[in-house]
């Protein structure tokens, strides 16, 4: 059955597992320094590397996280909170993380000012209105690589320019492993990653922090991971993440190509059910995302009755899931809150076939039509009620 979910949760690649299992036994820590310790920080520090690799960095600038959650916690507050003697004013889209947003309300409530940059009616920065909100007390602008929700990617080399040389934090988790990611080309100070994104396991992530820039920790502890990130490593997910890193290398670029392709024919035959449409930038969007809106329903409904019939899907952030509200980020690209209830997001991923997408565009329809039929609002719209 088609599992259409990778947004939320990527099963974990069997290549992945086969890499982390000596270590799920292994005693060694990786501060001891006896042999055996010196083993498990060996394994760790060599999936430094591959996990640096894969974004053009070097290995001394990867911290390790439980994912991507912390690591924007890391950078955003971590940041804030080291440099507020230059400023204490930061700059976060929109259309953020609501990791990223709780961060930046975090500092509100501490004495930062925050100014959140408006986007267009396809989830893109407006760059000029981006510009004019950085002031000369502006220490830090937060901007997601992609946006997870719709799919749309922002030109980061062009934000870059924009703010000058305020520090830039990137926050890469939806885009890693579906287009390319290079801190370099990016011009990224810092920048978050996850490791379940790219079919490693849970509970493991790591930000870049370029060379220089200093942040304080958010967890305290016994001075890991440069004492930056308190607590003992997860020595055999840090290893499945480096193995994750090693694979994502090798085959983005082909896995991308085969998923846009899919996604494209998914969206097409969507866009045939009456009154329905697409979210998000219809180029410049993330290589497996596919979020449209079917207007007279809401989203939960239809994700319910695909799930019946063996599709997961989503209506946007699993980390937002749990709130009635709107989705914050449907809303600032000037959705009205019916039709941002209307919203489902198909995401694609490694095991997806062209077979899955052929099942939903059977399936899909007639779930459409039942729910609307049980619509006063479609209803009306059929007797010429508007």
């Amino acid at each position: 059955m088609p599992y259409m979910d990778y947004v939320s949760g990527c099963p974990v690649d069997e290549r992945v597992i086969e890499a982390m299992l000596p270590y799920f036994k292994h005693p060694g820590n990786p501060s001891s320094i006896h042999s055996v310790g010196l083993e498990a920080r060996n394994a760790m520090e060599e999936a430094r590397g591959k996990v640096a690799s894969l974004i053009n960095a070097d290995s001394s600038e990867i911290v390790f996280t439980s994912g991507a959650t912390e690591s924007n916690n890391l950078a955003i507050i971590g940041y804030a909170t080291r440099n507020k003697s230059k400023g204490k004013h930061i700059i976060v889209s929109a259309i953020e993380h609501i990791s990223v947003i709780n961060c930046a309300k975090f500092l509100q409530k501490n004495g930062f000012e925050v100014d959140y940059a408006p986007v267009d009616s396809y989830g893109k920065v407006k760059l000029d209105e981006l510009e004019n909100l950085v002031r000369e007390d502006t220490i830090l602008v937060s901007i997601q690589h992609a946006n997870p929700e719709i799919g749309t990617i922002q030109d980061i080399e062009k934000i870059r320019d924009a703010i000058k040389d305020v520090t830039l934090h990137v926050d890469a988790t939806a885009s890693l492993g579906k287009i390319e990611v290079n801190v370099e080309k990016l011009g990224a100070d810092m920048l978050t990653i996850s490791s379940n994104d790219i079919y490693g396991p849970r509970g493991v992530g790591a930000l870049y922090i370029r060379k220089g820039v200093r942040v304080n920790p958010v967890i305290l502890g016994g001075g890991q991971e440069r004492g930056l990130r308190g607590g003992t490593e997860n020595v055999a997910a840090i290893v499945g993440f480096g193995r994750a890193a090693e694979i994502t290398m090798e085959e983005w670029k082909s896995e991308a190509e085969r998923l846009k392709k899919m996604r494209d024919r998914l969206i097409e035959g969507l866009l045939k059910i009456e009154d329905t449409f697409l979210n998000g930038h219809p180029t410049e969007r993330l290589p497996n995302n596919a979020s449209v809106r079917f207007s007279y329903i809401e989203g939960e409904s239809i994700i319910l009755s695909l799930d019946m019939e063996g599709i997961q899907a989503s209506t946007g952030s699993a980390c937002t899931s749990k709130t009635l509200q709107p989705s914050h980020v449907l809303m600032a690209i000037g959705l009205k809150h019916e039709e941002a209830h209307g919203s489902v997001v198909f995401s694609l991923g490694r095991w997806n076939k062209e077979e899955d997408v052929d099942y939903v565009l059977e399936k899909l329809p007639p779930i459409i039509e039942r729910l609307r039929m049980m619509s006063p609002l479609y209803l009306k719209k059929k007797k010429g009620g508007g």
